[in-house]
């Protein structure tokens, strides 16, 4: 199978964040996937869930050579590993990871949807994404990743990690 360019998103709001999406990154390798390049980290508000801690944000550029769902598969195991449960949908997270992009595939099966389906609402996802890939552009969008940030109408707080 040819390789892949992949985007991740990773987030973590419960304990050491910063760790957590650390370690989260490191254990990329065992998923199949090398990693290129890393966004800064960014601490950004909920959104959906309100009530909680605010959240430590990532995007990870990677490439990898195996199937998506084998993918998703290896990331959730990462999870597992690492101790995250979800308990309450759009909850708190000691690691979260999401499949924004594999190539320029469209993916709609029962597990995973990709393009992520809120990824081009989310500015906790936008802002890390154009600072390591600005011009990229799936087929099924509008316009590049740093246009769809400069149209966003999320107003959510989302600042770079000091």
């Amino acid at each position: 199978m040819a390789e892949k360019t992949v985007y991740l998103s990773l987030g973590s709001n419960i304990g050491d964040r910063e760790k957590n999406l650390r370690a989260a990154i490191a254990s990329l390798s065992d998923a199949n996937v090398r990693v290129t390049r890393v966004s800064s980290f960014y601490e950004t508000e909920p959104v959906d869930l309100r009530e909680q801690p605010w959240f430590l944000n990532c995007v990870v550029e990677g490439a990898t050579k195996i199937p998506v769902l084998e993918l998703l598969h290896a990331l959730r195991e990462i999870e597992r590993r690492m101790g995250s449960q979800k308990l309450v949908p759009k909850g708190p997270r000691l690691i979260d990871m999401d499949i924004l992009l594999y190539g320029e595939e469209t993916i709609d099966a029962p597990d995973l949807q990709v393009p992520h389906p809120r990824m081009l609402l989310r500015k906790f996802v936008l802002v890390p994404l154009a600072e390591i890939a600005p011009d990229v552009k799936h087929p099924s969008w509008s316009g590049t990743v740093e246009e769809i940030l400069a149209a966003t109408s999320d107003k959510s707080q989302v600042r770079a990690l000091k």
